[in-house]
């Protein structure tokens, strides 16, 4: 579902040679997807892009095979089936972030975290507040917002040395927690590698809404 105001051609892994440019999503459109019921893969929206989709897009772009997008990408990322009946899924800006993303469950005997409006235990999803050092800019438009290792580079930002593994990535001991600019507006989302508390379960046949824009 498409709640922002500008086109999004959505791409779903795994399914582009259906769709080689993505869903093209007008606002306020929406379009069903059906994939395996062991399906692995990643959901993400691309913006301004030529030729219908298949051209190249300010953001979101990606590889002939659409196996992973350009930074910055949010993304939606999925496990089917993956232990004990359950899916496993999450909203990452790992990656930093493009557009604003939420993710609800259906026909399931699991509990949605997430509102219908995307509000998660009392906080709703909002636009990003971006520092200015970690804008992704083109023609002087602000297209998306970085993560810390593109926007800064060096071991801290980048998890890499002495920063490196679960134990060491730890960014409330960087110089600036960065990672709160992607977590206050979706307090629910992957903000960095290790943020495993953002990953979100399923159990049942669930049906799952993908929606680009914030609570409104």
């Amino acid at each position: 579902m498409n709640k922002t105001q500008q086109t999004v051609w959505v791409i779903v892994t795994n399914t582009t040679a259906a769709y080689p440019g993505g869903l093209k999503l007008q606002p306020g459109q929406s379009a069903t997807v059906t994939v395996a019921n062991n399906w692995g893969g990643r959901i993400w929206g691309r913006t301004g892009c030529t030729s219908n989709g298949a051209g190249t897009c300010l953001t979101g772009d990606c590889t002939t095979t659409c196996s992973g997008p350009t930074t910055p990408t949010t993304l939606g990322e999925f496990t089917f089936d993956a232990f004990d009946n359950l899916d496993f899924y999450d909203v990452s800006m790992v990656d930093g972030s493009n557009l604003p993303m939420y993710i609800n469950i259906s026909h399931t005997v699991s509990t949605d975290p997430i509102t219908a409006s995307g509000c998660y235990k009392g906080t709703c999803t909002t636009p990003i507040v971006c520092p200015t050092a970690m804008q992704a800019v083109n023609g002087g438009q602000v297209i998306g917002c970085k993560p810390p290792c593109a926007a800064f580079g060096g071991d801290t930002y980048c998890c890499r040395g002495a920063w490196a593994g679960r134990d060491n990535c730890i960014p409330a001991k960087w110089p600036v927690d960065y990672t709160q600019v992607f977590k206050k507006a979706e307090p629910y989302a992957y903000s960095y590698a290790f943020d495993d508390s953002a990953t979100m379960a399923c159990k049942g046949a669930c049906y799952y809404r993908v929606t680009f824009g914030t609570t409104g």
